[in-house]
């Protein structure tokens, strides 16, 4: 029966799909999942906050890190075996998670679950730019990024749930069955493929690695460490030599890590730039959101999370469409449209002294449609920017915008509240003191999404995307040198 459904074009490339759509939940989900956890779990382990964090930063960091890598192997060898051997690794290491007995022990295990997890999202959107034509790309991405909002959405609430009843070690254990029936769905599903031999750009994977690691602990540790530390300035120096080498054996190397020329492509930079600061803009609000409901207005917990849910309830519902007319219209004005939708947001949830659930569910949804209309658009249109040789490293360098929007945006929106709180509390009250930080940090963020806004207007006018297959492909998929098992 499987092997007749795969033989079917239309019904196989949703069955493909499908392994897309497992793994940006399982990952979403997980990375949501666990914060709501940190608290037991420093208290399972009679360790300290700081330790416990590493759970969480180990994970991002090691995500980010390997992006381009798995995306560069995707390339040379076929998307399948990075994608199915992402999940196996995310599998056991999920495993190992729940059976850790110290706290360096679950760090540990985090790191190699984030190693899988890499794997996994860097190839995503390469294996839906592969199997989908240009004309359905942008609902294909569209569908994908409604699962990325259900994982977000389920992660603190199922979280609490599982936590609760079980125990921390749950929220990891329900990963296993998942995981297993998912390793062999996408084993079953992705289609193999024919590849000439490459040599592997080893020294750009090691200085990329290095680059990508220092700087994001560098940022992500700035306000706490002190931003002229020695430790932070010897993090960003580190940074910036492992960059300058980086770009240095890149231009010499003749199968690189990265094609440095996929940037002179203006929807290929205008793209990832735009993503980057769509995450930075978003990320400032989902980490100081919760500080406002709970810390500073007191609100229950549970009461808190349904009012953040709005956020990825309404970028589910605007994805899937936004993604849709993407393949008829382009992305310029969706991707614009959607930041300017973000920013009114912002600008709303900014004017904390007059709070109402009404205003703060309709501001965190305008947020969350603004995303929505901006995603897939934006998504489908730097993968429509480049060769079929290259979307395994531009799907990998998407995902790592995505990693590093979020982390500058919880630096960035935490250095700017931190600072003008500080100000702020020499001349008024406690409460007004936080309500006008607050309202600073969202205007900070907002005047960024207008800059984003620009960026995507100047991508030009987009309707029509070539297809990501090189002039000496064939277009037919039947001939592009894959083989279905």
């Amino acid at each position: 029966m499987l092997l007749y459904l795969l033989k079917t074009s239309e019904v196989r490339k949703w069955l493909i799909h499908s392994t897309t759509a497992l793994g940006v939940f399982m990952s979403t989900l997980d990375a949501s999942i666990v914060n709501i956890a940190l608290p037991e779990i420093t208290t399972y382990f009679h360790t300290t906050v700081p330790n416990t964090e590493w759970v969480v930063i180990v994970y991002l960091l090691l995500i980010s890190s390997l992006l381009l890598t798995y995306g560069r192997l995707g390339d040379m060898y076929g998307h399948r075996p990075v994608f199915v051997g992402g999940f196996a690794i995310f599998t056991v290491a999920s495993a190992l998670n729940s059976l850790s007995p110290n706290i360096w022990v679950l760090i540990a295990s985090r790191g190699l679950q984030a190693i899988g997890a890499g794997a996994i999202l860097a190839v995503v959107q390469a294996i839906i730019t592969d199997t989908f034509q240009p004309s359905e790309r942008g609902k294909a991405i569209g569908i994908n990024a409604m699962f990325v909002s259900l994982g977000l959405a389920a992660g603190p609430s199922l979280g609490g749930i599982l936590v609760g009843t079980y125990g921390w070690q749950s929220i990891f254990i329900i990963n296993i069955p998942i995981g297993i029936i998912s390793t062999i769905w996408s084993w079953k599903i992705l289609p193999t493929k024919i590849t000439k031999p490459q040599k592997f750009d080893i020294g750009g994977a090691v200085t990329i690695f290095t680059c990508l690691s220092t700087f994001l602990l560098a940022v992500s540790h700035g306000h706490i460490w002190g931003w002229q530390s020695s430790i932070v300035i010897s993090l960003f120096f580190a940074a910036l030599i492992s960059f300058t080498m980086f770009i240095y054996i890149e231009i010499k190397c003749d199968h690189p890590m990265l094609n440095l020329g996929l940037f002179k492509n203006r929807a290929f930079l205008a793209g990832n730039l735009a993503a980057l600061i769509n995450y930075l803009t978003q990320y400032t609000v989902t980490f100081l959101m919760p500080f406002y409901l709970v810390s500073f207005l007191t609100l229950p917990t549970r009461t808190a999370g349904l009012l953040m849910s709005t956020f990825p309830i309404a970028m589910m519902l605007a994805s899937p469409v936004a993604g849709t007319l993407s393949d008829r219209f382009g992305s310029r004005l969706l991707t614009s449209a959607g930041m300017v939708i973000i920013c009114s947001g912002i600008i709303i949830l900014g004017h904390t002294e007059n709070f109402t659930y009404v205003m703060n569910a309709f501001g965190l949804a305008l947020v969350g449609l603004g995303t929505g209309l901006f995603l897939a658009p934006n998504n489908n249109a730097i993968m429509g920017s480049v060769i079929k040789n290259n979307i395994g490293v531009a799907s990998g360098t998407l995902a790592l915008m995505r990693n590093i929007g979020q982390v500058m945006g919880v630096a960035v929106s935490g250095a700017v509240f931190s600072n003008q709180l500080v100000r702020y509390s020499l001349l008024n009250d406690t409460t007004a003191s936080f309500t006008l930080a607050l309202h600073d940090t969202y205007l900070v963020a907002a005047i960024i999404g207008a800059i984003g806004a620009i960026v995507c207007w100047s991508r030009g006018n987009q309707i029509g995307l070539r297809t990501t297959i090189s002039p000496n492909e064939s277009i037919d998929q039947s001939n592009s040198g894959s083989k279905y098992p």
